[in-house]
């Protein structure tokens, strides 16, 4: 399954080689042009006689992770996040460090070990470490350098009711359905972009708007799910299960409004379940691409996904394949006769 591939693939933001070779691969004799920029963004177009519509279609390819600061007398690894992290999940998690993904679990001062008044606090990124098994700092400087990346270490897995759980799940749910959509037939010129460095500051996305000349960018993204025991309906961003999320604004962006309608009356025509991104929290890579160079409409479509920015993230396949549609429909419809 390609999802596995990529959620298995260690990619955090500033090191999305594995990720980049993964869907290159896979584009391969699908695309007419694969071209790769100098910051890493992958630009794959697929072009159509049938259109004179200049479609772009993105998601970021890079995952939050961390990254080796030092290392102690006793080989134990200090580490700083890349990305935002919830330093309250990380205990006792297993990480990858380094090309050579050494296996290490995060570790802190074990909870008999700590005052009162420690065991009140949440621990943070400073309170904690890496243990790679080694006896020394020489031991340790042997397999892994200041500077190496720090990835989770997660196993995909589908369980429950049409469910994944994977790490990494934010954004290469987006990945995956652009490779799909290119595999599709079109009625429009298509270009995928996969963008570097979005969880650090949208920064593949600032540079790729540059080399863009799009009509329309759809951002496709895994967006917080939080359908869960003990919160309001009304703070429940999205759901799971409930289909496509679609986005009316965000801290980065102001959505087109006429898009965002031909988006939900398409899914009405065809049937596909949807649901409004219910926050203005967050924000994506549209940021960037709604107001480069002289602007461009951009629309914002997002698979939901449970615990985002943790080692393991849950959404339902048939929110997955539901975006996939949603998208392949709004495109055919756009080509009908013009909505841009």
């Amino acid at each position: 399954m390609l999802l596995k591939k990529l959620t298995n693939a260690s990619g955090v933001s500033g090191n999305e080689d594995e990720v980049r070779n993964i869907i290159r691969a896979e584009l391969k004799g699908i695309a007419d042009d694969i071209r790769v920029d100098s910051i890493g963004n992958i630009f794959a177009e697929k072009k159509s006689r049938k259109s004179k519509y200049n479609i772009a279609i993105t998601a970021h390819m890079d995952e939050v992770g961390f990254m080796v600061k030092g290392i102690d007398d006793h080989g134990l690894v200090k580490f700083t996040p890349v990305g935002g992290i919830d330093s309250r999940i990380l205990v006792s998690k297993i990480v990858l460090i380094g090309n050579r993904k050494i296996p290490g679990v995060i570790g802190a001062k074990a909870i008999h070990m700590q005052k009162p008044e420690e065991r009140k606090k949440a621990l943070n990124i400073d309170d904690l470490y890496i243990d790679i098994g080694a006896k020394s700092k020489e031991e340790a400087d042997k397999v892994i350098s200041i500077g190496d990346y720090i990835s989770f270490h997660s196993e995909f897995t589908e369980f429950g009711d049409n469910k994944i759980k994977g790490k990494a799940l934010d954004n290469r749910v987006g990945c995956n359905i652009i490779i799909e959509l290119l595999k599709k037939e079109l009625p429009s010129n298509i270009v995928g972009v996969f963008t570097v460095q979005e969880e650090i500051g949208l920064r593949g996305a600032e540079i790729a708007s540059y080399h863009l000349e799009a009509d329309l960018i759809i951002v496709v993204e895994g967006t917080t799910s939080s359908d869960v025991s003990g919160t309001e309906p009304h703070f429940q961003i999205t759901e799971l299960g409930k289909g496509p999320a679609i986005s009316i604004m965000d801290q980065t962006s102001m959505y087109n409004k006429k898009h965002v309608e031909f988006i939900i009356n398409t899914a009405k025509k065809y049937n596909i379940p949807w649901q409004y991104r219910k926050a203005t929290l967050g924000g994506n890579d549209a940021g960037k691409f709604q107001h480069a160079k002289s602007g461009t409409i951009c629309i914002s479509i997002a698979v939901p996904c449970r615990y985002i920015h943790s080692p393991i993230s849950v959404l339902s396949k048939d929110d997955m394949n539901n975006t996939l549609k949603l998208i392949t429909k709004y495109i055919e419809e756009i080509s009908k006769g013009g909505i841009i």
